[in-house]
């Protein structure tokens, strides 16, 4: 039976996927284990399974406006797919899926922190072309690997650790490009871990309908508004989206989580604001001294 709750919760958790290319696993199954009261084992097989149907949405979008290096998705596939498979058996035969949820919440805090230093620091997104990027095939496949294992095991990591890596190993990658190519080369990483636990898992059909519904027009819209949107601004709601996976994955309250991400957000507009002014300084002083004509 579908939960028109659960549908209306799906969307606005997809808006953020197809926005920043990042959360759904660290957002969408603590939301329904939290507020729906779904098994943990149920809820990574339902999410991993709408996120197979969901995450190819954002994905045309992107390729259709040309922000996806295709050579970094393969590299990064060849080692994903067939690790999140086997982070299936992992997870059952060890059951290791709390050890790697807090490990990955401290990686995505320190992540949080390294683009707040770089923010304050003044350092500028990238400028290449998405297909300007030159590939650095073994790091890249290793983050593949490392990423597919963990999604396998949590359905967590397609977007908020891959996308990390590829922050920190193709810096030049405007941030619109980071999210597409992310969001394309989830796609097969998510299948494989879907048909995991399609096959070995807990899927149940009418959570998985109902997160489809919401999923699918939130990730489109996400996805049509971060191809088009100023690199800086995605960059700031990226640090929020890894701040709020993080606390959850850490299992802090939901009070503390709404405090921490409120005052996230007042820093983010704050320093958004001072920033368009300084620029806004910058270009009349810049007008100023022009010569005459």
């Amino acid at each position: 039976m579908i939960d028109w709750a659960l549908i209306g919760g799906s969307f606005l958790v997809a808006v953020v996927v197809g926005l920043t290319g990042m959360g759904g696993g660290a957002l969408m199954t603590p939301m329904m284990m939290l507020f729906f009261n779904v098994p943990p084992l149920a809820a990574v097989s339902s999410d991993l399974v709408a996120s197979a149907v969901m995450k190819p949405v954002g994905s045309v979008v992107h390729l259709r406006r040309g922000t996806v290096n295709l050579r970094l998705v393969g590299w990064l596939c060849v080692g994903s797919v067939p690790a999140a498979f086997c982070g299936v058996f992992l997870a059952r035969a060890f059951a290791v899926t709390d050890a790697v949820k807090y490990a990955l919440g401290v990686a995505l805090l320190l992540a949080v922190a390294g683009m707040a230093l770089k923010s304050l620091l003044g350092a500028r997104g990238g400028s290449s072309s998405a297909r300007d990027i030159v590939v650095r095939p073994i790091p890249t496949l290793l983050v593949g690997t490392v990423g597919g294992l963990v999604v396998g095991v949590s359905s967590v990591g397609s977007g908020s650790l891959i996308i990390v890596a590829l922050l920190v190993l193709y810096p030049a990658l405007k941030a619109n490009q980071l999210v597409g190519t992310d969001l394309v080369q989830a796609v097969p990483l998510v299948a494989a871990a879907a048909l995991g636990h399609l096959l070995f898992g807990d899927f149940r059909m009418d959570l998985t309908l109902s997160l489809l519904v919401g999923s699918i027009p939130g990730v489109y819209l996400g996805a049509r508004i971060s191809s088009r949107a100023p690199g800086g601004l995605i960059r700031a709601m990226l640090a929020i989206v890894l701040l709020a996976s993080a606390l959850k994955l850490l299992d802090v309250s939901t009070t503390l989580t709404v405090w921490a991400l409120a005052a996230a957000t007042a820093v983010t507009v704050v320093g958004w604001r001072l920033r368009v002014r300084a620029a806004a300084r910058a270009s009349s002083g810049s007008t100023d001294l022009e010569p005459a004509r």
